[in-house]
């Protein structure tokens, strides 16, 4: 079992080191650097097709949760459910889990297979990035961080509002 969560972290964490390549000399951060701005690009969106992706930004800039995961990962129910097993996620007996958040890692995993409409996405995004807020694994933790997620994900779906930011 723990050869499997480290494996999955090692290739997690790998991904992130792949990503970027330098050229030129590597600066050394002096006494006056300060650490950047957090932004909804801060991020990765893994597995997902280029509408998630994007519906995924848009409704996590919309949101403007104060801790940001570092990935989120849309992947196959077969791989979800294997991911789930490895970071022993308990589900109430009874219920079923789409999305789940792994807290030491930072990262949503979200069953690409099972999500079942837009709104339904942005509805539980928002309870998983209440677990990151909250920085805590219970449910009611995150549904009272995700309150406010929701409220705004609400107010930007109105038509006046949407009218209104085009009109800008």
């Amino acid at each position: 079992m723990r050869l499997k969560i480290w494996t999955v972290l090692f290739f997690m964490t790998s991904a992130q080191f792949a990503w970027g390549q330098t050229s030129g000399k590597a600066k050394l951060a002096g006494a006056e650097a300060t650490a950047p701005e957090p932004s909804a690009n801060i991020y990765a969106v893994l597995g997902a097709t280029s509408e998630q992706e994007t519906l995924v930004r848009a409704q996590i800039r919309v949101m403007q949760p104060g801790d940001y995961a570092l990935r989120v990962l849309f992947v196959p129910h077969w791989k979800y459910v294997d991911a789930a097993r490895a970071f022993n996620l308990h589900v109430p007996a009874g219920y079923t889990s789409k999305l789940f958040t792994h807290l030491p890692s930072r990262s949503v995993f979200i069953d690409s297979d099972r999500y079942v409409t837009d709104d339904s996405l942005g509805y539980w995004l928002a309870h998983e990035l209440g677990h990151l807020a909250a920085n805590s694994i219970s449910e009611n933790d995150a549904d009272k961080a995700a309150r406010e997620y929701r409220k705004r994900l609400k107010d930007a779906s109105k038509p006046d509002v949407r009218a209104a930011a085009r009109a800008q």
